[in-house]
């Protein structure tokens, strides 16, 4: 009896004890997401409620849905600091000289705006409104579109003058965009999406975006922000004032086409297209150890991955521009050039590149080198880019010795402006190389077809050329060769600080020319 009462007031004293306490869970970081490529504003309607989210470009490829803006840290690593250069074309920015900061440099591309996810049937106007509602922080902020050879549409800022709203098409994406901020420390936008639907109401959602800008450091020897590989020739700018009330009705944004979500399958071989409108990439897959290059067709949807053999790209008379005086890589000052740009333009295609496949991503391990290895074709063709103020950035140009290469980073989606000079056939040959996780090399090497001109008949461009797999590094030159020097990229600057103000001169006059010559729809916003 006298150990049942011990062990009983024993039970009592445990059960009297205060229960441990778990001890607390460290704070979970908030995911990182990259804007460059991004749907840095991603609205989608689902059973009558709108949603603004912040999709990372493999999410946008992929075509799953983004992260609430409140639950990530928008990564600032891959901004870039430059000054204001002079003239009325970046006026919007501040006084000439002054030191502003690009959200990206576009080396990996700039941030889209993304409304893929509204269907136009359901909207009244079949567009999407964004309004900068506020804006908390140090300085100003600004967000403009890119148009030909980089020159800018201002959509939103924070500036008085600015335009507040800017109306997206519905189902479509659109960008390039440029985010810059004139002074570092924590700005916070709150943004608002709305949508007036065709059942008689407007659904609205509203999200705050948190963007810390570092010390905006610009090197004396710099000149404005490092061109992107993600660049263009795009569209005739509308002279805007800056003056307009932002109550004006904004204007609608031109519309790229775009396909559904749904994974990419892979066409069987002998499938034979001709793509003269809508997105096409060129990009490897992984498949058995082995690279293979192929053109993803997002023309269709689902999109399909085609063989390139199996594709021609034909570029219609509707691209051609003259080149004025001082743009020596495109010609001679009067001539006339086929111009495939960075930014969509509806009836003409959009050929891009990139290393998203699931393969690749997976597979894969650092960057993926393409190698221009020669051009067969009746005259000049050249890849260039364009900076966030206009700057050009040749790639590839086949009035230079071939070989010819640039790096393309892992999941990287990018356009650049292409530009032939001459009406006809080109191949292009290309080869991909990168490495597997397992550290084997792996490379591909075939021939792009690309018909330019309304009188070459895209139809020959089938079955000619040898565009089989080499499976490497096969000495497969074109019609020049030589180890002269390689086309810069990445971050690399273009011109020097001396010559920047000549090159902005040049960019001017192209865009004169551009803009008489050719019509087009501008992302625009009042």
């Amino acid at each position: 009896m006298k150990h049942r009462g011990i062990c009983a007031v024993l039970v009592l004293g445990l059960l009297a004890l205060p229960a441990a306490t778990p001890a607390a869970a460290a704070p979970t970081a908030a995911p990182t997401v990259s804007p460059a490529g991004a749907d840095l504003l991603s609205v989608s309607l689902d059973d009558g409620d709108l949603s603004l989210r912040i999709r990372d470009a493999v999410q946008a490829n992929q075509g799953v849905t983004g992260r609430e803006p409140e639950e990530v840290e928008i990564d600032t690593s891959t901004g870039t600091a430059a000054r204001v250069p002079a003239g009325e074309t970046f006026a919007f920015l501040g006084e000439p000289g002054h030191a502003v900061w690009s959200l990206t440099n576009g080396s990996h591309g700039f941030p889209l705006l993304d409304a893929t996810g509204v269907p136009a049937t359901a909207t009244v106007d079949d567009t999407v409104r964004i309004s900068l509602r506020s804006a908390e922080g140090p300085g100003r902020v600004t967000v403009h579109g890119l148009s030909p050879l980089g020159a800018p549409t201002l959509l939103l800022g924070s500036a008085p003058e600015a335009p507040k709203a800017v109306r997206l098409p519905a189902a479509a994406r659109t960008g390039p965009t440029v985010w810059m901020f004139d002074a570092p420390g924590e700005h916070r936008l709150t943004l608002t999406a709305s949508v007036a639907l065709r059942e008689g109401r407007t659904a609205s959602t509203e999200q705050t975006y948190r963007i810390v800008v570092p010390p905006i450091v610009v090197s004396s020897a710099a000149p404005p922000p490092a061109p992107p590989a993600v660049a263009a020739v795009p569209i005739p700018p509308r002279k805007q004032a800056a003056t307009q009330p932002s109550s004006a009705a904004p204007q609608v944004m031109a519309a790229p086409q775009v396909s559904s979500g749904a994974a990419p399958s892979t066409a069987r071989t002998g499938a034979r297209k001709v793509i003269s409108d809508g997105h096409v990439d060129m990009g490897p897959q992984l498949e058995r150890g082995r690279f293979v290059i192929r053109i993803k067709d997002d023309t269709v949807s689902p999109a399909v991955w085609r063989d390139m053999a199996d594709v021609v790209l034909q570029v219609k008379d509707n691209a051609k521009i003259d080149v004025p005086a001082g743009v020596d890589f495109l010609g001679k000052p009067g001539d006339t050039v086929w111009m495939l740009p960075q930014s969509q333009q509806a009836g003409i295609v959009w050929p891009g590149w990139n290393t998203q496949h699931q393969s690749v991503t997976s597979g894969t391990r650092g960057n993926v080198t393409w190698t221009l290895r020669g051009v067969d074709g009746p005259g000049r063709y050249a890849l260039f880019l364009t900076g966030a103020f206009g700057t050009p950035e040749v790639l590839f140009d086949s009035a230079k010795p071939f070989p010819q290469q640039i790096d393309i980073a892992p999941n990287t989606h990018a356009h650049g402006n292409w530009a032939f000079s001459e009406p006809g056939l080109y191949r292009l040959t290309v080869q991909m190389s990168g490495s597997t996780t397992g550290g084997d090399p792996v490379s591909d090497t075939k021939k792009l077809t690309i018909a330019v001109g309304d009188s070459t008949d895209p139809d020959s461009g089938f079955g000619g050329g040898d565009n089989g797999s080499t499976g490497g590094d096969d000495g497969v030159d074109g019609n020049n060769s030589g180890g002269g020097p390689l086309p810069r990229t990445g971050t690399g600057w273009v011109v020097t600080a001396a010559g920047t103000g000549a090159v902005l001169l040049v960019v001017g006059a192209l865009l004169v020319v551009l803009a008489r010559r050719r019509s087009a729809v501008t992302p625009t916003a009042t």
